[in-house]
């Protein structure tokens, strides 16, 4: 190993001058090179950008994968340099659940066959998300991380060493300063009598000393401002193309919004074909008699579509031709069977239609039960004396 002892010595000593000018600066005893106002701008404007691509790209990994076990695996991946694993999303993992169920609850059953429809459905899914997080993966996050991790890198280390160039910039005026102080100190204390020639011979040549000192200087000042100014056009030369960093991040930006405009485009696709599948099979979300608490013969009610998720109330269901056999039974002529009522409690206000039909009110508690020949969507509502039909959506069964 080739170790230079003077290099090493003059290396510690350009350092210490250095550290010992920043300090002075920091307590206000030194004067301090100011760039000038263009490059300041610069400098501001990238640091700005920095921050931001820094922010925008953690929250963007955040919503591509929220899991931050899967993220810790994924960087250490790219560190290393190997492809990432093929991982199954969360879609496709439902999906197949759905379907392995499908098998034990049986494919033929009303339940099995809806696990079907809808895990097929979910797999694919899960497959548009795939190809979502790929698509941005390579449009969007690879070119803020390389912007990160290659140009901000490039830029941080050139302004390292323009603040250096600056520190050794303002140790040289330092220098020339004091050495121009001395000078005129010693040119102005020679002492001319006679009685002390040897005195005047020695202030002549202290000023002597301190003129060639001060020509060092001055010589030292000049190479410095001449490596300062190289390294602020460098500087100025880099930062002035965040510009460019901003078009490119603004294309990597749309196609990041084109992919997710084909990705929720697909969903949305997925979904309305999984809508008009399961109606089809309108009957498929009824459960067994056996277990509704309702009389053999009754049409059963689905506890499960009675409490509707979210708050804004649902749409009113079409009254169907069969609801109530018109011309056999009338409702007030429509007696609760001996078993097979429930509670209910109301979640959205309803107005009736007819006179056919029972208004509510949310939150109140009201009787119902079915009767032979009705619509699944609805039941016969009782409150008191009153009776009437009432739609099953807008209702939670409760018994």
């Amino acid at each position: 190993m080739d170790f230079n002892v003077k290099k090493l010595a003059s290396d510690a000593g350009v350092f210490f001058t250095r550290a010992v000018q920043f300090t002075e600066e920091k307590l206000g005893q030194a004067e301090k090179t100011e760039l000038d106002a263009h490059l300041e701008n610069l400098i501001a404007r990238a640091d700005c950008t920095k921050n931001w691509t820094e922010k925008i790209l953690r929250q963007t990994e955040i919503l591509l994968q929220p899991n931050p076990s899967a993220r810790i695996e994924e960087f250490f991946y790219e560190k290393l340099d190997r492809k990432i694993p093929s991982r199954t999303t969360n879609g496709e993992l439902l999906g197949q659940y759905m379907l392995e169920a499908a098998k034990d609850f049986g494919p033929g059953t009303p339940y099995g066959s809806t696990l079907i429809t809808v895990g097929e459905y979910q797999k694919k899914l899960g497959g548009a998300e795939r190809e979502f997080l790929q698509s941005s993966a390579v449009s969007f996050l690879t070119p803020l991380r390389n912007f990160l991790e290659g140009d901000w890198r490039t830029i941080s280390k050139e302004r390292r060493l323009l603040e250096n160039r600056r520190l050794d910039l303002d140790v040289c005026k330092t220098r020339l300063k004091k050495a121009k102080l001395a000078e005129a100190k010693a040119a102005a204390a020679p002492d001319f009598q006679e009685t002390r020639p040897r005195n005047y011979v020695l202030s002549a040549s202290a000023s002597a000393l301190w003129s060639e000192e001060v020509d060092k200087a001055e010589h030292e000042l000049r190479v410095a401002q001449t490596e300062f100014d190289r390294q602020a056009e460098v500087t100025r030369l880099l930062l002035e193309g965040i510009s460019s960093t901003h078009v490119n991040h603004l294309r990597c930006l749309r196609e990041f919004v084109e992919a997710q405009t084909v990705y929720y485009a697909q969903c949305q696709q997925f979904m309305q074909e999984l809508q008009k599948e399961l109606s089809r099979f309108p009957n498929a979300f009824a459960v067994n008699p056996s277990t509704s608490g309702l009389s053999v013969g009754s049409s059963p009610i689905s506890s499960s579509s009675g409490a509707p998720l979210g708050t804004s109330s649902p749409h009113r269901p079409t009254i169907s031709s069969n609801a109530l056999e018109p011309g056999t039974l009338k409702i007030e002529e429509v007696q609760p069977p001996a078993t097979g009522t429930r509670k209910a409690k109301v979640l959205y206000d309803y107005d009736a239609a007819d006179t056919s039909e029972l208004s509510l009110l949310a939150d109140e508690l009201i009787t119902v039960y079915t009767v032979p020949g009705m619509d699944p969507d609805w039941l016969i509502g009782e409150r008191g004396n009153q009776k009437g039909k009432v739609p099953v959506t807008y209702l939670e069964l409760l018994s």
